[in-house]
């Protein structure tokens, strides 16, 4: 049997760890992000074997790679069952171009394989071990959500969420403060990007150990491996044989979603490309095109809200992945391998104008929905395919991925399309609900204060 893994962190400062530690700290003590110190591999002969098995069935032989022995297999079959109950739509758009809905869990968005699968294996460990955490995590806009809903009523976790008080829609709000319980949310006046630092200071002040912090967003490797499963299952649905390889435009704000990308690209997926679409957040394309990594502050508030990240955590990893090293502020400490990130991504940043412009064309086109994400997704790859012409080919296979459900937006959709988006069963009745949450400026002294009294 292969030796376990182990999770290093992207400031190289740190012990290695297991998965569950990693999991369970979810920040390395020196501030870095963790990764796995070798990338498992998807041979081409077990590739073949997942065009036949269930989402459930591709999620259990991925985490069984990453998790080696941690959890016995029929418990993990038990989780990954439980946590994928719901239907993962591939839906044509023309010739071989696809939309994957990544919006049929419980909260209508792409944030749900990884927060429902991040809650099981928490619960797991906490239970056998009798501990009880507090998650802190940082939102801007479905993770919150997300998190909220799949960490609900567990019993040994309570939940602390930050987001920017005016930078998410009304639905995504009411999804986080109608819910109580061990679940409290705070609206910070600011950006997602002050809501970000606060966490990463919460978790770096000695002073707040009393707590046991955790985070849930894609800071903590238990979010991000999950969010490779859904690259695997795509492919092998769509890859007629081992010669063909896959293109993924990935709409990108904090940068787990791509990372979970590249992790399957690096396990062996057969990809041709990554499009990297960004909003008007360009900090990463601008990078990939000048070799210079600036953040933006503040960052752009545009419709597609969850995106509106001027300093991606997740860009540490990326960094890291090609051989290169980058600080908690952003500044890149050792150059990556440049000339591989450019064979394997390319970066794009598509306005408001281009995203509003997008929903319409799409609609009036091919009479299919989608929402501010998914519309800077496509955009990005139309202009991937303006550069590189040869990869527009019909017989090449290329999936957007769709990363919220359209009803998350009725506002932009009424004002583009003039239809208001059917509610799925996960939203329906949530106009109604009575909301709770407290509000705090963007300054840690007044978070910590908060976290002492509530929690300590």
């Amino acid at each position: 049997m292969a030796q376990p893994i182990r999770y290093y962190s992207t400031n190289l400062k740190a012990p290695g760890v297991s998965f569950k530690e990693a999991l369970l700290k979810g920040l390395a003590p020196d501030g870095g992000l963790y990764m796995p110190e070798r990338m498992p591999i998807i041979d081409e002969t077990e590739f073949k074997t997942f065009s036949g098995k269930a989402y459930h069935e591709i999620a259990l032989a991925m985490l069984k790679k990453f998790l080696g022995d941690e959890i016995p297999d029929d418990i993990l079959l038990n989780m990954t069952r439980d946590a994928y109950n719901f239907e993962v739509p591939i839906e044509p758009v023309c010739e071989r171009k696809y939309l994957m809905r990544l919006d049929q869990g419980p909260t209508a968005s792409f944030k749900d394989f990884a927060a429902r699968m991040m809650g099981r294996l928490m619960q797991y460990f906490l239970h056998r071990e009798n501990r009880n955490m507090l998650i802190l995590t940082a939102t801007s806009g479905d993770t919150g959500s997300a998190i909220a809903n799949a960490f609900y009523e567990l019993k040994n976790i309570r939940v602390v969420i930050l987001f920017p008080e005016k930078e998410v829609t009304e639905r995504q709000r009411k999804q986080m403060t109608t819910l109580g319980k061990n679940i409290q949310i705070i609206g910070i006046e600011g950006k997602f990007d002050n809501c970000q630092a606060l966490v990463k200071q919460a978790f770096s002040d000695s002073g707040l150990q009393l707590l046991n912090l955790s985070s849930a967003n894609s800071i903590n490797i238990g979010r991000l491996i999950p969010q490779s499963f859904y690259y695997v299952y795509a492919a092998s649905r769509l890859l007629k044989d081992k010669q063909e390889k896959i293109i993924f435009s990935v709409p990108s704000g904090n940068f787990g979603n791509l990372m979970g990308g590249l992790t399957a690209l690096h396990m062996g997926l057969p990809v041709k490309k990554f499009i990297v679409s960004t909003n008007e957040n360009d900090e990463v394309p601008v990078y990939f095109r000048t070799g210079k990594y600036k953040t933006i502050v503040p960052s752009k508030n545009c419709i597609s809200s969850a995106m509106n990240v001027g300093h991606p955590s997740n860009m540490a990893r990326v960094i890291a992945l090609y051989g290169g090293i980058m600080n908690e502020q952003g500044v890149i400490v050792k150059e990556p391998d440049a000339e591989r990130i450019k064979r394997d991504l390319y970066g794009i940043s598509i306005s408001d104008k281009e995203t509003k412009a997008t929903i319409q064309s799409v609609y009036e086109r091919h009479g299919i929905l989608i929402e501010p994400h998914g519309a800077v997704g496509w955009a990005g790859m139309q202009e991937y395919f303006k550069d590189v012409p040869a990869d527009a080919s019909p017989s090449q296979p290329a999936v957007c991925l769709e990363t919220a459900h359209p009803a998350k937006f009725p506002a932009e959709i009424k004002d583009l399309l003039d239809i208001d988006p059917e509610l799925p069963k996960s939203l329906q009745g949530l106009d109604e609900k009575e909301e709770s949450w407290d509000t705090l400026k963007p300054d840690y002294s007044l978070l910590k204060k908060y976290l002492l009294e509530k929690y300590a």
